[in-house]
Protein backbone atom coordinates (compact mmCIF):
# COMPACT_ATOMS: atom_id res chain seq x y z
CA UNK A 1 0.00 0.00 0.00
CA UNK A 2 1.64 3.24 -1.09
CA UNK A 3 0.40 6.40 0.99
CA UNK A 4 -0.28 9.23 -0.95
CA UNK A 5 -2.02 12.84 -0.48
CA UNK A 6 -4.89 11.47 -0.94
CA UNK A 7 -5.02 8.66 1.60
CA UNK A 8 -3.49 11.05 4.18
CA UNK A 9 -5.49 14.04 3.82
CA UNK A 10 -8.51 11.75 5.71
CA UNK A 11 -6.64 11.27 8.61
CA UNK A 12 -5.15 14.24 8.65
CA UNK A 13 -8.80 15.90 8.99
CA UNK A 14 -9.41 12.83 11.71
CA UNK A 15 -6.40 13.75 13.44
CA UNK A 16 -7.56 17.80 13.49
CA UNK A 17 -11.03 17.04 14.42
CA UNK A 18 -10.29 15.22 17.53
CA UNK A 19 -7.56 18.10 18.56
CA UNK A 20 -9.45 20.99 17.79
CA UNK A 21 -12.53 18.66 20.16
CA UNK A 22 -9.83 18.78 22.96
CA UNK A 23 -8.00 21.49 22.68
CA UNK A 24 -10.27 24.33 20.65
CA UNK A 25 -7.49 27.06 20.73
CA UNK A 26 -5.58 24.83 18.51
CA UNK A 27 -7.85 25.51 16.10
CA UNK A 28 -6.13 28.99 14.39
CA UNK A 29 -3.03 26.61 13.86
CA UNK A 30 -4.52 23.85 12.59
CA UNK A 31 -6.32 26.06 9.63
CA UNK A 32 -3.40 28.21 9.20
CA UNK A 33 -1.28 25.23 8.78
CA UNK A 34 -3.95 23.15 6.57
CA UNK A 35 -4.40 26.68 3.93
CA UNK A 36 -0.46 26.85 3.62
CA UNK A 37 0.08 23.26 3.06
CA UNK A 38 -2.50 22.84 0.75
CA UNK A 39 -1.52 26.18 -1.28
CA UNK A 40 2.13 25.10 -1.56
CA UNK A 41 1.06 21.40 -2.48
CA UNK A 42 -1.16 23.74 -5.28
CA UNK A 43 1.32 25.30 -6.63
CA UNK A 44 3.87 22.47 -7.26
CA UNK A 45 6.19 23.12 -4.99
CA UNK A 46 5.82 20.28 -3.19
CA UNK A 47 4.92 16.99 -5.47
Amino acid sequence: MTITISNLQPLIAILAGILILVMPRLLNYIVAIYLIVIGVIGLGIIH
